[in-house]
């Protein structure tokens, strides 16, 4: 009885210890969510991209000025959409943890995000003006896995362990660089899928 109360004791310790210095209030509901709308936009993309094709044969692909502002767009609303979604459930779960949504535990964390998402974010459009449109989907998978990472030390350890997935995603879509779309499809759609049911039902909500 004594040694079982004092591994709670130690636990308890550990998760107010965890409170006071992480964001912990992830949810795995928004992480689902985020996957199914990655998953659509991919779709939709690959009907506007290659219409009339075989995307596992003609991988190549001219992009005209409208196709390319259509593609922006729907990255831009499913970003968006995301955010907004992702924002919803963490506060939720926040309240739940007794934690607020931006306290300076989630303060590091959404900086730590923001230098490698927004630095990634900019190559990507210089690269887009500049006509390199196959490097972007690789780029991002691997910028956002370094955010993810980055992210890590001020939040769940799991997280790290998907930021690395999602860079290896981005760099086996450099090598193979005509199936942008198939890794961007298993990086933001199907592994955020699995990511979020599991910490669904580990942590909860």
């Amino acid at each position: 009885m004594d040694k079982q109360k004092y591994i709670e004791d130690i636990k308890d310790i550990k998760d107010i210890m965890d409170r006071s210095t992480k964001f912990i209030s992830l949810s795995g509901v928004s992480g689902i969510i985020t996957g199914v709308l990655a998953l659509i936009a991919v779709y939709i993309a690959y009907n506007i991209v290659y219409a009339d094709q075989n995307y596992l044969v003609d991988r190549i692909a001219i992009l005209s000025v409208e196709k390319l502002m259509l593609l922006f767009g729907i990255a831009s609303v499913t970003i968006i959409s995301s955010i907004l979604l992702g924002l919803l459930f963490t506060s939720k779960k926040a309240r739940k943890n007794n934690q607020k949504l931006w306290d300076s535990q989630a303060k590091r964390f959404y900086l730590s995000l923001a230098i490698p998402l927004c630095s990634g974010g900019i190559l990507c459009i210089i690269l887009l003006l500049k006509g390199y449109v196959g490097l972007v989907a690789p780029l991002t998978l691997i910028f956002y896995g370094l955010a993810l990472v980055n992210g890590s030390h001020n939040t769940l350890s799991e997280i790290k362990s998907l930021g690395i997935i999602e860079i290896v995603l981005g760099l086996l879509s450099i090598y193979y660089i005509g199936y942008g779309l198939l890794f961007w499809a298993a990086g933001f759609g199907l592994m955020h899928i699995v990511y979020g049911t599991f910490m669904h039902f580990k942590y909860g909500s």
